[in-house]
Formats: C-alpha cells, structure tokens, sequence
C-alpha cells in the first residue's frame, strides 16, 4: 500500500491522577526525523517512544507532543535548611546580648525566617503512567497511519492517471520518430551546403553516408523505449507498494533526462509542444512523489 508522509494522530490518557494528551504529526522529509516534546520528568523515555514511532513510519518528520497535569505527576516535600537556621540562632544571640534585647528565639519565629524552609517537587513515575504513555503513542500512531494510508491510495489514483497521459503524450512522441530523423538529417545537408556554397548532388553518397550516420543521433527511439520503462516500473512500484517514495523520485529524474533529450533532437514545433506537455505532466508527478512515504 502507497503511504503519503503526512499525518496525524491524538491519544488522551487518564491514570493514578494524571490526565494528558499525546498527539503525533508527520509531514515531509527525506529521512526520518523524530522530534519529541515532551515534561523533563519522562525524558527517558524518548527513545522508547521514538522506537514505538520508527516501528510504524520510515521516512517523514514526527513531531511527538505529550501534554500531562494532576497531582499524580508529583510528590510535595518539605526541605528544612538546619545550617541556615543554626545561624539565624547564633547570629540572634548575638545581638541579643550586644544591644540587652529581651525575648526568647520561638518556633514561630523560626517559622518566619526567610529560606529556613522550602517545598520540593519530586516526579511520581510510576510504572502505570509509563505503560500508559506507550499504550496511547501506539493508538495515536493508529490513527496517524490511517490518515497516511488513506492518503497514499488518493495519490496513488491521481498519479495512475497522470502516468496514463503520459503514455500517452510518448506514443504521440515515438509516431513523429522518421520525421525527427529526416529533420535532423535535412538540418545537416543545409549546414554543409550553406558552408560550401552549393547543393549537395545525389552522386556524393560518401557526403550523403556521413549525413546519414549523424542524422542517427538525432533518432529519439532510444529515449523512448527508456520512457515506456521507467513508466512500466513507476506503474509496478505503486502496484508493490511500502516504502517506494524516493524511488520513484528517482524515476521522476530520469523522465526529465530523457524527455530533454527529445526536446534537444528535434525543432518539430508540434513535437516541441508535446515536449511542453510531458514535462508539465512530469512537474505535477513530482510534487506528489514528494508527498510519498
């Protein structure tokens, strides 16, 4: 099955009080390219995840976000800074005697101390929310490759009916093959003359040989038998399906060379405009190649 490189898939997750979402977008790239952003307190498990995705998507960008709050995430806890305190005492008794000040150091002065106490945040990662984490990237990955399938199967009509006007543009091609020879043949015998001043005779077949032998490189039969095959593979690709994308751009390349070619052999305006044709044709096969997995 032909696969497009674009997606997208959602997953919400609710486990030990935490709630969240996971969401996976793909788009276009030649490789693939797994970017995850997820809370600093589940970083170990980017490879997990990234893993999870290579799994399903060979080629695209994957852009991962994972979304998590409730008090699941984290535990609370009291820091107590027994160093600082012992020096807001110290320091105390000191002015205590310095200036005879009256007063005893309470705990509800200790309380009141600036940094004497804090409160930490400790992740709560737990096995439950791990696995849970992994079971919606696997379901979001689900819906992502359903998208990218039903996708491909559109590019795929589309590009059936673009390769079928193509064949088409090249059989109108091969059938203006002799008249591109003869053109060629006729372009050499009006250089030489216009060089030596006068009209070749029928008697100078040496010349006529010699015309002959270059009018050949101007035979477009070659480029197209190659064309017929490069549609021919195209077709069995798509047929094949997977991961045929940059194969098939390949092919693309190689409709351009060939159809340039032809362009380069002959001044036949008509064969000219079929030219024009195909390689509008070959544009439009381009871009949605670019589109597939």
């Amino acid at each position: 099955m032909i696969r497009s490189m674009t997606g997208y898939g959602r997953e919400e997750l609710n486990v030990e009080g935490v709630k969240g979402t996971l969401e996976i977008r793909s788009v276009n790239h030649r490789f693939f390219d797994f970017s995850p952003k997820i809370p600093r307190s589940l970083l170990f498990m980017e490879d997990k995840l990234k893993k999870i995705t290579g799994d399903v998507v060979k080629r695209g960008r994957i852009d991962c976000f994972l979304n998590l709050e409730g008090e699941g995430l984290t535990s609370l806890g009291l820091q107590v800074n027994e160093d600082l305190i012992r020096q807001y005492k110290e320091q105390l008794h000191i002015l205590k005697g310095k200036y005879e000040l009256t007063g005893e150091i309470s705990i509800d002065m200790v309380a009141k101390l600036d940094h004497a106490f804090s409160i930490t945040e400790t992740p709560k990662l737990s096995s439950g929310l791990t696995s849970a984490v992994e079971k919606a990237a696997q379901r979001a990955l689900e819906q992502l490759l359903s998208m990218r399938e039903s996708e491909g199967e559109q590019l795929k009509v589309d590009l059936l009916q673009r390769l079928q006007s193509l064949e088409s543009i090249v059989n109108l091609i091969e059938a203006k093959r002799d008249s591109v020879i003869n053109e060629y043949k006729e372009k050499i015998v009006q250089r030489i003359e216009n060089y030596t001043k006068e009209a070749l005779t029928e008697d100078q077949q040496r010349v006529y040989q010699e015309v002959a032998l270059l009018a050949e490189k101007g035979d477009i039969s070659e480029e197209v038998t190659r064309l017929y095959s490069h549609i021919t593979q195209f077709h069995t690709l798509l047929k094949q399906g997977g991961v045929v994308g940059r194969t098939l751009d390949f092919i693309v390349q190689e409709f351009h060379r060939e159809i340039n070619t032809i362009g380069s052999k002959s001044n036949d305006p008509e064969l000219s405009n079929q030219v024009v044709k195909m390689k509008s044709e070959i544009e439009k096969i381009k871009e949605q190649v670019q589109n597939i997995e």
